[in-house]
């Protein structure tokens, strides 16, 4: 979390913290002189000794158990670095944290939030790699990002450009970095190949659109039915899109008039479960793979005997916080990613998905919101 003293540091499915609950009462600033205040002068909060922050004190219903709270702010030290929160969306691993059913938990109370965009305002003596003015994000789960002010570790965040959209630099550390991987690293796949996914709506299903797209790769996209399917088809086709249907078209015949058009694709993405994974696994080629991220349904994925016997189908799985974890001692990965994404971004090919800017005072709602079912756009807390 981003909270006083406190640290997650992610062992494949534990988190090791230091404890930080009595520095979650008492800690205090250092006080600042005259210039670090006047680097606050465009925020009442800044340079106080709080920030405020949307806090859960135990698991349960977000609308029930998140508070907006102020929380003390611990001085910043030599290797950490003070920063304002500029905007943090809102993703259902934020939800499932708060509910206790994550695979990663934190410490309580917490601080809401995995992902957002931060500005540096202050920087401790040995600070090497930051400096006033960046712009950073988190590099792993578990930082807290649903508050105002933070002092952090700078081996915490990475920086990213500051000429890029704030909404789409807010929502790139988790939605397309899980995207650009499984597009990356389980099929070696070519101009003209085909994906097949489902969820196709969602933050990584639209991200996986636009990166496919600028690679040439064809994107079947499979959503549920609902009243504006026209709508949402038209929009998903343009940002990339080649195909947009919808699930139950999956087990009708007509379907093969679709691979007329395509080939069969080699990789289908898989945030669903349930039946619709199973019917994604029908229409992989030879020896294609499945790989899921995701489990909207709360339904087990049923792999059919044939499809391992006569297709040789491959099943994997995904986290994009596992495999930030793997590739931690090497930071180099995780940047050539960033910079790739946001050239995409700063070339028009690569845009946030559908958002909706909320106030932090309004964060009731926008949990409410970001719970409910088939909504498109994503809520994301303005800082």
């Amino acid at each position: 979390m981003w909270l006083p003293l406190h640290t997650v540091c992610l062992r494949r499915q534990t988190v090791c913290r230091r404890s930080f609950v009595g520095a979650f009462l008492k800690s205090t600033r250092r006080h600042r002189g005259d210039a670090a205040a006047s680097a606050f002068s465009h925020s009442a909060g800044l340079g106080a000794q709080t920030c405020k922050a949307l806090l859960y004190r135990k698991h349960g219903d977000p609308s029930q158990v998140v508070q907006l709270e102020n929380i003390d702010l611990p001085t910043v030290g030599a290797k950490d670095v003070l920063v304002k929160m500029l905007a943090a969306p809102i993703n259902p691993s934020d939800i499932n944290m708060i509910q206790g059913t994550y695979a990663i938990l934190p410490d309580l109370p917490a601080v809401g939030g995995n992902e957002g965009v931060a500005q540096v305002v202050e920087v401790g003596s040995q600070v090497k790699s930051l400096k006033t003015g960046d712009w950073v994000i988190p590099k792993d789960a578990g930082l807290g990002t649903w508050r105002t002010e933070a002092v952090l570790s700078e081996h915490d965040v990475i920086t990213l450009p500051n000429d890029i959209p704030l909404l789409a630099a807010a929502t790139l550390g988790v939605n397309p970095c899980t995207a650009f991987r499984m597009l990356s690293d389980f099929e070696d796949l070519k101009p003209g190949d085909s994906v097949i996914q489902n969820a196709a709506n969602s933050g990584v299903g639209q991200a996986v659109i636009q990166i496919a797209a600028a690679r040439g790769i064809n994107i079947i996209n499979v959503v549920r039915d609902r009243p504006e399917f026209t709508q949402l088809s038209d929009r998903l086709k343009a940002i990339g899109a080649t195909h947009v249907i919808k699930e139950e078209a999956l087990r009708r015949p007509e379907i093969k008039n679709l691979f007329k058009t395509c080939p069969r694709p080699k990789l289908a993405l898989n945030g669903v479960g349930g039946k619709s994974a199973t019917e994604l696994l029908r229409h992989l080629q030879f020896g294609g793979s499945m790989v899921t991220y995701g489990g909207m349904s709360k339904q087990p994925v049923t792999v059919p005997v044939s499809a391992l016997i006569f297709k040789d189908v491959k099943v994997r799985g995904f986290w994009v916080t596992q495999w930030k974890k793997d590739h931690s001692n090497d930071g180099r990965a995780f940047r050539a990613m960033l910079d790739e994404l946001c050239d995409l971004i700063k070339q028009g090919k690569l845009t946030a998905p559908v958002c909706t800017e909320v106030g932090l005072q309004d964060y009731s709602k926008a949990l409410d919101t970001a719970m409910k079912p088939l909504i498109s756009a994503k809520q994301v807390l303005m800082l």
